[in-house]
């Protein structure tokens, strides 16, 4: 039987890529630090995936097993060894710590076996890429470990929102799902995997994935936190936020038809379904989650800043998405430590200072005097700023 390793037990694992394996007639093995969650998976033959909404079903995974990678690494070597595909869905920033064990695992392969798919399911630009990087750290001699594999980019998109504690292993989700995997480097040996799409180059899919779903996601988390709101399916509700959500993606657009040749049909089309997907009511995902690491979100290549910087750079507009940026700074969240970090920042850096540190856009960019404009507006109401008291942040509309 086909053997799948897949590194994240979580809600995106269990209820995603795990699920698309085992719907590929993979047997399933998760690899896991959470012992507690481990122990459960083992314990339980089956758990159910539920899709919410009027077009939703529910599918039941079985066929799968679970190791404590912290506690049993020799049996996480041996698994992926001997295994046809590695994903992974542990945040990129967890991906340094997954790769020594990949590395091993190759080490100990049958060089005449077939090469192992290795993909990196996050949701970041290339995260494969950043996963090779670390195992070229933690290998010996990396000619013998990346001959025995092959690393393609993935994109990915699927709405996991937070789940009920009660829920155990269950996991809920929205119907709509989208894995893009690169290809060509799988030459002859491309992973059976129905459920993914496989394409010839990954950029155009991430940049309309990043600078849709998440620009616009991220979007109506700042806008409605600022307005009150709880959960996004409400903020979508407030036709202030739904206008300035739409506003940004126009602008976003604008910059994928330009780099890629999107056509603008449809690209309105998607952004339709984007915006009909974030409205689900059926969705409990709230604007503090959807809106959690704000410092990461606005960083230089991001789902902000990215599309920002290039659209400055061409002379296009970038109104609506600077002023979703300055929403972003009143994103003051005690339990999101991005948050508390951000709000310290403002209140300690100079407002140029501030810019470059957390956006990487230099002086001399034509984007930062108006970054600057709305972070020097939310120090002033923190009472750092220069501008006249009493002055404003950004508003909806």
């Amino acid at each position: 039987m086909k053997k799948a390793v897949h590194f994240g037990a979580g809600n995106i694992g269990r209820g995603f890529i795990g699920l698309l394996e085992h719907e590929a007639g993979y047997e399933v093995v998760f690899s896991d630090v959470n012992a507690e969650l481990i122990d459960t998976l083992n314990s339980q033959s089956s758990y159910v995936v539920h899709e919410v909404g009027s077009t939703g079903h529910d599918h039941r995974v079985t066929n799968y097993r679970a190791i404590n990678s912290a506690a049993h690494p020799d049996d996480l070597v041996h698994e992926i060894a001997t295994a046809d595909i590695v994903t992974t869905a542990v945040g990129p920033t967890v991906l340094r710590f997954v790769a020594p064990s990949i590395v091993h695992g190759l080490e100990a392969r049958d060089p005449s076996a077939a090469p192992l798919a290795v993909m990196a399911c996050e949701n970041a630009i290339n995260a494969t890429d950043v996963l090779v990087s670390e195992m070229k750290k933690a290998a010996s001699d990396w000619t013998v470990v990346a001959g025995r594999a092959s690393f393609s980019n993935t994109a990915v998109d699927r709405i996991v929102p937070a789940q009920d504690p009660d829920a155990g292993l269950d996991v809920s989700v929205e119907p709509f799902f989208e894995w893009a995997v690169e290809r060509p480097p799988f030459g002859h040996n491309v992973p059976e995997l129905p459920g993914a799409t496989f394409v010839p180059e990954l950029a155009p899919y991430i940049e309309r994935k990043l600078f849709t779903v998440n620009t616009g996601h991220a979007t109506a988390a700042y806008a409605g936190f600022v307005a009150g709101h709880h959960r996004i399916a409400e903020a979508l509700a407030d036709s202030e936020v739904a206008d300035l959500v739409s506003r940004v993606l126009a602008e976003t657009s604008t910059l994928l038809i330009r780099r890629y040749g999107f056509a603008a049909d449809d690209l309105a089309a998607y952004r339709s379904k984007i915006l009909h997907r974030f409205a689900e009511p059926a969705l409990p995902d709230t604007v503090e989650r959807v809106g959690r690491q704000p410092l990461r979100k606005l960083s230089g290549p991001e789902r902000f800043i990215g599309p920002a910087a290039a659209l400055a750079e061409a002379g296009l507009p970038t109104d609506a998405l600077v002023q979703a940026v300055g929403l972003a700074l009143q994103f003051d969240v005690p339990d999101d430590s991005q948050s508390v970090e951000m709000q310290k920042l403002l209140r300690e850096l100079p407002c140029a200072e501030f810019v470059t540190k957390v956006t990487g856009v230099a002086a001399d960019h034509p984007l930062f005097d108006a970054l600057s404009g709305v972070v020097a507006q939310r120090q002033t109401v923190l009472g750092v700023g220069s501008l006249g008291v009493g002055s404003a942040g950004p508003k909806l509309g």
